[in-house]
């Protein structure tokens, strides 16, 4: 059966491109403007609060990893912040960031990083995870972010490709570690084992001709019960969700050789080239020929 999980990472393409060992001690605060790009902190030591626009803080813990996908202002402070609230200045010890004086003794250590999303479709599937994903007491989680730690602090050689490769899994288990206690979004929803069945279903057969109703047939429910469990989980509509996946397959579909309109429409689930073309241009912002070509 099709995970839709995997493909949903698959498409993304993440890779972890940039990581740095942060120290911390006594009472300080870092705001980090948003980048354009996603953002992720494994806790290897201590605790922090966390908190993103519109958000409630967290408090982050060591074994914990936090996953900010979208690109968000994020602030961090100690448990108990300074009574100014302003920023504490960073300084670079043995080519490591250090937030308060250098020579106090260390309270705090996290390793944080930016990822990217090398799929085109990045902004599409990013909206079907949740906007932060906090992630505690997955022992094999915790496991990875020792690794992690123990790795950052090793002078071993190929030291930053193993770092790279356990911060993809570690990408990875986090999403697949949420489960029931995610935010709202897709993650969430595979959890869900009603719209589970749904969800699977559509991602296995994304041509068939998909209504609210045979939705909720797949997840043994009524219509009404369905829409509003689905858009309150997973925070979309159905139909809003079928049509991105759909748009994202069909992006991925265009790049490859030889690919027609037509049968790309058709393995998307559009009876004609036109419906499909109108659709895709509305949701991507150019023809579907236009962007096969650019692309090739």
């Amino acid at each position: 059966m099709t995970d839709p999980f995997a493909e949903v990472v698959t498409l993304l393409q993440p890779v972890m491109r940039f990581s740095k060992v942060v120290a911390a001690s006594g009472r300080w605060r870092v705001d980090r403007p948003a980048t354009g790009e996603p953002f992720y902190c494994a806790v290897l030591e201590g605790t922090t609060r966390l908190a993103v626009p519109g958000s409630e803080a967290l408090v982050v813990e060591a074994g914990d990893f936090v996953l900010v996908p979208a690109a968000f202002d994020i602030h961090f402070t100690s448990i108990d912040p300074p009574d100014d609230n302003a920023e504490t200045a960073v300084t670079v010890v043995d080519g490591r960031a250090r937030i308060g004086p250098p020579e106090d003794p260390v309270d705090y250590r996290a390793l944080i990083g930016h990822c990217t999303f090398a799929s085109p479709d990045a902004a599409l599937l990013v909206s079907l995870l949740p906007d932060v994903l906090h992630v505690r007491g997955e022992p094999r989680l915790a496991a990875l972010v020792g690794m992690v730690g123990e790795e950052s602090r090793s002078e071993r050689p190929a030291r930053d490709v193993v770092l790279e490769r356990l911060l993809e899994v570690l990408f990875i288990d986090a999403l697949r570690s949420a489960g029931t206690e995610a935010p709202v979004g897709l993650v969430r929803g595979l959890a869900d084992a009603r719209l589970a069945s749904s969800l699977r279903r559509i991602h296995e057969k994304p041509a068939e001709p998909w209504t609210i109703a045979r939705m909720a047939k797949e997840a043994a429910l009524s219509r009404s019960a369905f829409f509003e469990r689905f858009s309150r989980v997973v925070g979309v509509a159905p139909m809003e969700y079928l049509l991105t996946w759909r748009m994202a397959l069909a992006r991925q579909l265009l790049k490859r050789a030889n690919a027609g309109v037509a049968s790309v429409a058709e393995q998307v689930g559009y009876g004609s080239a036109s419906a499909f073309s109108v659709a895709f241009a509305r949701h991507v912002g150019q023809p579907p020929a236009r962007y096969a070509r650019a692309a090739g």
